[in-house]
């Protein structure tokens, strides 16, 4: 039976692998959580005067130290003093140095959100008129690369370490006592510590240059590391780890003195003793995610962050517990049926749980229904939502068989299966007189021919109790809602690396809010370029016509209205009071007479002069032009 598991279980294997490798891959790098609402000077600027400090806007709260901001100069050359100041309001700002040169000066900024995920972003503003810039920047985001990666694991592996330590040992206490006893039972609980504890130490280390320069050899910088502890999702990391120092004198009692305690009230009184303090470990643990990332920032965060306690421990509860419960059924020689009702009637609590503060987060963490489906976070949400429905209905099935499955009568086994045994155990039962009389008794004989016997009397009670078809349908369905259940974390490690879908309508509506109101131009301008058919009207649209970047249409039609054809348009835009430009622009031809540009330039607010050069053949062309109020 074994050897036929086996492959099953590792084709899973490398389809949760597959399907979680997946889910990271499309994460990263990680989205920013908090936005850039404004500047000063803003984007795309051009002012007549270097300023003293630049400050930046942000839509949240966010982290900021010494050299988080800063200033380069057209040659590349940092022109900031260093230092950062709050101005409130979410709003921070670094000085300049005095005489600075005209041109292009490029802004570059690196903070952490209020929920712990970093934020950069860079933009430009020119003084007295743009000018060629020698800066280059990364195209690494924050979050992202190689450390990205590791730190997105180094969460998944905390998050399964959670489950399997705290799902496995509440497993044994509420459920089946008698696991407690049981070698793989034993070593679920402490794999799954020693998988928290690991990936909390791995988190610690990688968190300097996720947060920061995001290079491999600042992992164990121990200057950026000192850097970490002093943040609050430092202190969040260290707290976890306390916590699992008294997780693990919890694992020494339940699998020491509990295990080996046979009077019925003193375990009674051990029961209680580690029900209680197993439960302030646990929550403490999730307490340590619950006020370091989403729950934490926001609003209601006085409701939010118990009520993610409360999900993450109905998580470990149920999905911990399913794991726990499919090592019972596959390695444990034997499982009592009134413990496998028992899990059954814990799951179902810890689903009406996780349904009620699901509901709660998402709407808190979405805030409108169409959020759901224009936002990352509202997808993966779904995506969520459809496995954990898979996952219920799994275990819906789970439950039938356990509703089916009881102790007695016991499975007998098949007529072949107890001939090898009987045949096995009476060839070790011949040899064992035989090895005690060579020389008195031969030690490592008797201790050879004592294996095997247990080898056998293990493969008895294997083999009985695969012969129960009830067992083995719990089985299969167990083992299809643990590859499920693996898949559902992933999602939810990836959900709490994505920006919440509240978060970016609220960063949208700051930013719109923070420009200045401005309607989109429209210009229309009539042609004659003096040949054949040469007449027509050229009709230009730039939204939002502001400062910074725009989008550009041009259309052009015949006197009657219709689309015209013809075989060039180009663009230049003048402001003469500042002398600035022209500023050339090649519009590309989308459709029959319709040519559009986007991400035009306007470096600042004034009368410009915008002219049209349209070509209706191979040497009839005009240039028409007119003023307009820009920004």
């Amino acid at each position: 039976m074994r050897q036929a598991i086996a492959p099953r279980v590792r084709i899973l294997l490398l389809l949760l692998l597959a399907v979680t490798g997946a889910l990271f891959a499309q994460a990263a790098p990680v989205s920013a959580h908090a936005a850039l609402t404004g500047s000063d000077p803003q984007q795309g600027a051009v002012v007549d005067q270097a300023p003293s400090q630049v400050s930046l806007t942000f839509s949240e709260k966010v982290a900021m130290s010494d050299g988080s901001i800063r200033v380069l100069d057209p040659k590349g050359k940092q022109v900031d003093t260093g230092k950062t100041t709050d101005l409130g309001s979410n709003t921070h700002a670094v000085n300049l140095h005095e005489g600075l040169p005209d041109g292009t000066f490029t802004v570059t900024y690196q903070v952490v959100s209020a929920d712990s995920h970093p934020v950069a972003g860079a933009f430009t503003f020119s003084v007295g008129a743009p000018s060629k810039t020698s800066v280059s920047l990364s195209d690494q985001e924050a979050g992202g690369g190689v450390v990205g990666g590791l730190y997105d694991f180094a969460r998944y592996v905390s998050y399964a370490g959670f489950v399997l330590f705290v799902g496995g040992a509440a497993f044994v206490l509420a459920c089946w006592q008698r696991g407690a006893g049981v070698r793989p039972m034993q070593r679920l609980v402490v794999s799954g510590w020693l998988a928290l504890t690991a990936a909390t130490l791995a988190t610690l280390l990688l968190r300097g240059s996720y947060a920061g320069s995001g290079k491999v050899g600042d992992i164990f910088d121990l200057s950026l590391l000192s850097q970490v502890l002093q943040t609050k999702t430092g202190a969040a990391l260290v707290s976890r780890l306390l916590l699992l120092a008294a997780g693990a004198l919890f694992i020494a009692v339940l699998f020491g003195a509990f295990e080996k305690r046979e009077d019925e009230k003193e375990k009674q009184d051990l029961t209680f003793g580690l029900a209680i303090g197993g439960s302030v470990v646990a929550a403490g643990l999730a307490a340590t995610w619950a006020l370091a990332e989403h729950a934490s920032s926001g609003i209601q965060t006085g409701i939010a962050m118990p009520v993610d306690v409360l999900h993450l421990l109905a998580v470990a509860a149920w999905l911990g517990g399913l794991s726990a419960l499919l090592v019972a059924l596959y390695r444990a020689p034997s499982i009592e049926s009134s413990a496998v009702r028992r899990f059954s009637g814990v799951a179902f609590g810890s689903v009406a749980v996780l349904a009620a503060t699901g509901i709660y987060q998402s709407w808190r963490q979405l805030g409108s229904w169409s959020a759901l489906t224009d936002t990352s976070y509202g997808q993966l949400l779904l995506v969520k939502i459809g496995l954990v429905a898979v996952l219920v209905g799994v275990a819906w099935i789970s439950r039938r068989w356990t509703a089916r499955l009881t102790s007695a009568p016991e499975a007998k086994l098949e007529t072949s299966d107890a001939e090898d045994l009987e045949d096995a155990e009476e060839h070790v039962n011949e040899k064992e007189p035989a090895a005690a009389q060579v020389g008195g008794g031969d030690s490592k004989r008797a201790a050879q021919l004592a294996r095997q016997r247990a080898a056998v009397a293990t493969a008895r009670e294997k083999r009985t109790r695969d012969a129960d078809p009830r067992r083995s349908g719990l089985r299969r369905s167990v083992l299809v809602e643990a590859g499920v259940a693996a898949v559902v974390l992933a999602v939810t490690t990836v959900l709490t690396t994505t920006e919440p879908g509240r978060t970016v309508e609220d960063a949208k509506a700051a930013t719109a809010a923070s420009q200045p109101e401005s309607a989109a131009l429209s210009l229309e301008m009539p042609f004659d370029t003096g040949g054949q058919d040469g007449k027509g009207v050229a009709r230009l649209e730039l939204d939002p016509a502001r400062v910074g970047g725009n989008d550009m249409h041009v259309y052009v039609e015949r006197p009657n209205g219709k689309a015209f054809d013809i075989p060039e348009v180009k663009v230049a835009l003048t402001l003469e009071a500042k002398d600035i430009g022209p500023l050339p622009v090649v519009p590309d031809r989308i459709a029959t007479g319709h040519w559009t540009a986007s991400g035009v330039q306007i470096p600042m607010t004034g009368n410009w002069n915008i002219a049209v050069t349209v070509r209706t053949s191979d040497i009839d062309q005009v240039t028409v032009d007119k003023n307009a109020q820009i920004g």
